[in-house]
């Protein structure tokens, strides 16, 4: 039987290694870390959002990124340190607002039609994860933004998406219990929100049921590329290796490999001799615990976004409320900041009538391409493929990509 080597055990790898097992592969999944979604899908913002389709290679995020680069609390940060990936990024990204337009309304369709594999997946294993079909509702706080947002409207419509402008009047009928006034929002009721980590750890569970091999604790030190097929030389991380386990390398044998590896997708599109421009954009959540009856009656349902703060929010259950934003352009720095999750509380706290004393921060690495589109494609050699660069839509876009490898790799390496 074909055997196909997924690295990555965050969402779009355990979706790619469900979809090929489902197309009757033998499928091993490696990860560094000791379980599924431990890293970028772990504690995301929870929006599976296709009005959050807009990519942004646009004047108007260049200007937003000019003026908040000396606000500690913008949500757009920049580290101006040198750092030739950084900047060589973000002239690529620069050289991408041709494409603007067009992949902005590419990305809605792709949103879209993932939102149908998605659902169906967790139908079929029956998987919880706190899905909440209630749309997503932006709101403005002046007219220049909304009007701005008018604009992007119509093109995430020409993308097939039913999304509509609301009055202030509207908005509060949609989710009482937002305080504040404002200018206008626009309401998406086909979006929803869920717990990627359940989800993900879910479809993990029921891969295993179909016969995928996870493979915990590893970093992949290098790819033989060989006629016959693949040799993966891996070898225990270094957390494995504080944890008692042996560090020396093994040998893992497949017919083709699939790099659904993250922010670390670069480095190894490098080893299988690719140029795979990925960046890692750090974003933050808190997630706030509901636990008193005030905080459980106060607490949105309806899933938000506040276009000035770039904050979005999602209800996790009856007694967690998700709160992530911002934007922060470091490196592969994780370190969590105070002063990035301080706004997070703030904004919080002026929106709601909840308890915040037990909000758990936390920060992920969003794995963004300079055009801000995934990459699902054959790499140069015949048996390398990649599901990545995904960015700030791994939860939204995932299944849909996870679908199109799956093709590609059944059209040049049929099952046998």
């Amino acid at each position: 039987m074909s055997h196909m080597l997924v690295i990555g055990a965050g969402i779009t790898g355990v979706t790619t290694a469900y979809t090929l097992a489902k197309l009757g592969y033998r499928v091993t999944v490696l990860d560094r870390q000791d379980y599924p979604a431990m890293e970028t899908s772990f504690a995301n913002g929870g929006q599976l959002s296709a009005c959050n389709a807009e990519v942004w290679n646009n004047a108007g995020t260049l200007l937003k990124g000019l003026k908040w680069m000396m606000k500690r609390d913008a949500p757009l940060l920049l580290n101006p340190r040198p750092s030739w990936h950084k900047y060589s990024w973000l002239g690529e990204f620069v050289g991408h607002l041709r494409g603007y337009r067009a992949n902005t309304i590419e990305t809605t369709r792709l949103a879209i039609a993932a939102r149908e594999h998605l659902f169906a997946m967790a139908e079929r294993e029956q998987i919880d994860f706190n899905l909440e079909r209630r749309g997503i509702l932006h709101f403005y706080h002046d007219r220049p933004s909304f009007d701005a947002a008018g604009r992007t409207n119509r093109m995430l419509m020409e993308g097939g998406l039913e999304r509509y402008a609301v009055t202030p009047e509207e908005i509060r009928t949609i989710e009482p219990t937002l305080q504040g006034s404002y200018y206008g929002g626009y309401y998406t009721p086909s979006d929803s929100t869920g717990d990627i980590h359940k989800f993900t750890r879910g479809l993990a569970r029921a891969c295993e049921r179909l016969g995928v091999t996870f493979v915990h604790g590893v970093d992949v030190k290098a790819v033989d590329q060989r006629s016959d097929g693949v040799v993966m030389r891996v070898a225990a991380s270094e957390a494995a290796v504080a944890a008692g386990q042996d560090g020396g390398e093994r040998e893992i044998k497949g017919t083709a490999v699939v790099v659904c590896a993250g922010v670390g997708s670069r480095h190894i599109a490098a080893m299988l001799g690719d140029r795979l421009n990925v960046y890692p954009v750090k974003g933050y959540s808190i997630t706030v615990h509901l636990d008193d009856v005030r905080s459980v009656n106060n607490a949105p349902y309806v899933s938000l976004l506040d276009e000035s703060a770039k904050i979005v929010t999602s209800r996790l259950g009856a007694d967690r409320f998700r709160v992530a934003g911002t934007a922060e352009f470091n490196g592969h720095n994780r370190d969590i900041r105070a002063d990035r999750i301080a706004p997070l509380v703030s904004w919080v706290r002026r929106n709601f009538d909840i308890e915040t004393s037990r909000a758990v921060p936390w920060a992920g690495l969003r794995p963004m391409m300079p055009d801000m589109m995934p990459r699902v494609a054959r790499g140069r050699a015949a048996r390398v493929f990649y599901n990545t660069g995904h960015g700030h839509l791994g939860w939204t876009l995932s299944a849909a990509t996870a679908t199109m490898i799956g093709q590609t790799i059944a059209t040049s390496h049929p099952v046998h």
